[in-house]
């Protein structure tokens, strides 16, 4: 399965806990926005629109600059969902082994994208080169999205800088392909 297979599943799982099913009892299917009254296309219209629409990080308005090539916009959005596929999230589909889940620079630590993107001497390494080059100096966040988020404002507001620097960051994602 999927990762987002694997979420359904477990909600729907979460779901199912407490149904217990009884063998001199009748099924019968109920509408739980209105038990009286049953299912209505106005009362499913008005759940699904009366929800809350879902927040997007702030990172994810970042993404899609005219100046970051669209496979380097791809990339960083799997990357910030944590979709792409690394040791760590092929492990946890049970297509590879945990033998085989190491990172390939040899720190001993399971390839995960956080891992592979900011903890890893390598990658934490360029991160402070990148810093240096563009003349910041900081704390880095542990997250990626946050971690995204900082880098995109460490230039200033100004949208020449922010240009710039989406451009710098798309010349690191693409180097790590």
């Amino acid at each position: 399965m999927w990762a987002w297979e694997e979420e359904l599943l477990a909600k729907c799982r979460m779901l199912l806990a407490n149904v217990f099913l009884q063998v001199d009892v009748s099924d019968r299917w109920q509408w739980l926005s209105d038990v009286m009254g049953g299912y209505s296309v106005c009362l499913a219209y008005h759940a699904l629109t009366s929800q809350d629409p879902p927040v997007l990080h702030i990172s994810e308005n970042l993404l899609w600059h005219a100046q970051v090539p669209l496979k380097v916009s791809i990339l960083a959005w799997r990357l910030l969902r944590d979709r792409l596929s690394t040791k760590g999230n092929l492990l946890g589909r049970g297509i590879i082994t945990d033998v085989n889940s190491s990172c390939l620079a040899g720190c001993g630590q399971v390839e995960t994208a956080q891992h592979l993107f900011l903890h890893c001497d390598i990658s934490s390494s360029l991160w402070r080169q990148v810093q240096y080059w563009i003349g910041v100096s900081g704390v880095d966040h542990q997250s990626i999205p946050e971690h995204f988020v900082q880098f995109s404002y460490y230039l200033g507001g100004l949208k020449g800088r922010r240009s710039f620097y989406s451009t710098l960051a798309s010349l690191y994602l693409a180097s790590l392909e």
